[in-house]
């Protein structure tokens, strides 16, 4: 997920991505605690996707104040 395509969405949709995302953390974590997981790297790729994501809507609610 690109930086660019997330700075186009308005920070309700930010917040609604990030819900998303931390959601499918969670189930990828538990998928590697039972050994189901195959391809580990999607923990660190989320893990930064969420971190992009809290970072644009700071700078949006930062932006507004």
């Amino acid at each position: 997920m690109k930086a660019s395509e997330l700075r186009k969405l308005a920070p309700e949709e930010l917040s609604q991505k990030s819900r998303e995302l931390r959601d499918d953390l969670f189930n990828f974590k538990v998928k590697h605690a039972t050994g189901q997981l195959e391809d580990t790297a999607k923990l660190s790729g989320l893990r930064r996707d969420i971190a992009r994501v809290e970072t644009l809507l700071r700078e949006k609610r930062e932006a507004t104040e």
